[in-house]
């Protein structure tokens, strides 16, 4: 079960009514199971249920199988309406509210479907058989286990089943999906950076062909137009009824103009701008045409009259009117960039050193206020002092090491001294 908006979860939007008098509540109940499955029960003993309740309910077989509650109320007379369900058909019953019994035993079930997917693939794996064992789901009641399962064809698992109902000691069922339906089993990313839409809300799984990339002017790369189930991305089916209601005004038969020029070839189409581009063989610029202008153009060529060449007619740019506000700016805060001109009289200032020596010239201008290019004499001298003054304080640093060795010279000479007397 996936985070975000999940498909399982149903909003009652009924909840804050109250119910009018005399009224009998609705005695189904929609309950949901691991992954996008779905059923309808029947509440006989009107028990009293909220949505997310654990509840122990009837299965397809023997035994019970444990759930969450997910719909009560008129809200499921829709979904059966939805479902083209009628409530008469509904036979499951529902058992009771899941004590703490049922609980352990389920989560003790639950912990368990991991291993037996590992180990039912390494026994397919030794069988040699094609197929792929997706996931795993145990009933309630840990008494049988559903294998969900992806393969080409048809696949023999009659021995497969022998191997594991040894193995696992439970009642197996073999379950064959499809490939979209093991990824909203499963979940995932897409490439737009959201969760799959088939395991968070899509739920009827619509045929995507690669006519709907046709009609949409993508390039039909297979690496870009197929999604993590290996097929055709669905989303190429939400705006193609928009892209085919604006293809209604293009000309479909419309490929290349014939000119006194010569032959114009399409290149382009824009469908929402209601723009085709053309070109000649051996030019580089495109020619835009309204829709218009192309289909007069067409009923002449049909009409055996070529117009004349095709004229290059640039866009007309739009002149920005500058922003008159509507009341008075003090702060300035309308503007992005109002801390950028301060940064940079700050950096030209820091530019400059505080201790810089003016030169010449720049006493000339300051005085006279005529420019007058002479040779920047004290700036050789300050560049020479700045070497005198390193290479005094490299002697000063290298004096007092002098100092010490000769203390240490003379201090050796007077043991020595004293040693010979």
């Amino acid at each position: 079960m996936t985070s975000g908006c999940n498909k399982l979860d149903v909003y009652d939007w009924l909840s804050d009514m109250d119910l009018p008098s005399n009224y009998k509540p609705f005695d189904i109940v929609e309950v949901r199971f691991k992954g996008s499955r779905k059923d309808f029960f029947v509440n006989t003993d009107n028990i009293y249920l909220e949505m997310g309740e654990m509840v122990a309910v009837e299965p397809s077989t023997g035994g019970y199988d444990i759930g969450h509650v997910s719909l009560t109320g008129e809200l499921v007379r829709l979904q059966l309406k939805k479902n083209n369900i009628t409530p008469d058909s509904v036979a499951k019953k529902l058992y009771r509210k899941a004590n703490e019994t049922d609980v352990a035993k389920f989560n003790a079930a639950k912990e368990l479907e991991w291993e037996t997917m590992h180990k039912a693939r390494k026994l397919a794996l030794d069988l040699g058989l094609s197929m792929k064992i997706s996931d795993v789901d145990y009933q309630g009641d840990k008494t049988k286990a559903t294998f969900y399962y992806t393969a080409e064809g048809r696949v023999d698992f009659r021995e497969l089943i022998k191997r594991m109902a040894e193995s696992f000691r439970i009642r197996i069922e073999m379950r064959q999906i499809g490939m979209r339906q093991e990824a909203s089993r499963l979940g995932g990313i897409g490439s737009c950076g959201r969760e799959l839409c088939c395991s968070t809300w899509l739920t009827d799984f619509k045929t995507v062909s690669t006519s709907a990339a046709r009609y949409q002017n993508l390039s039909l790369n297979t690496l870009k137009l197929a999604g993590q189930c290996g097929k055709l991305k669905c989303c190429l089916n939400y705006e193609l009824d928009s892209y085919m209601d604006a293809l209604k005004d293009i000309p479909n038969d419309v490929d290349r103009l014939e000119t006194l020029a010569g032959m114009a070839y399409l290149q382009k189409t824009d469908i929402f701008k209601k723009t085709m581009w053309f070109s000649y063989p051996g030019v580089e610029n495109w020619i835009p045409l309204s829709i218009d202008k192309v289909r007069e153009f067409a009923e002449m060529n049909k009409g055996g009259i070529k117009p004349e060449a095709l004229e290059y007619t640039p866009e007309k740019q739009e002149v920005k009117k500058p922003l008159v506000l509507d009341y008075e700016n003090v702060v300035g805060q309308d503007s992005l960039t109002r801390l950028d001109e301060k940064n940079r009289k700050k950096k030209k200032k820091k530019s400059k050193p505080k201790n810089q020596v003016n030169t010449i010239a720049e006493i000339k201008e300051n005085t006279s206020g005529e420019k007058k290019q002479l040779p920047l004499k004290n700036q050789v001298q300050k560049n020479q002092a700045e070497k005198k003054s390193e290479g005094s304080s490299t002697e000063n640093q290298s004096r007092p090491k002098r100092r010490f060795n000769n203390r240490n010279r003379n201090r050796n000479n007077d043991k020595s001294n004293k040693t010979g007397e």
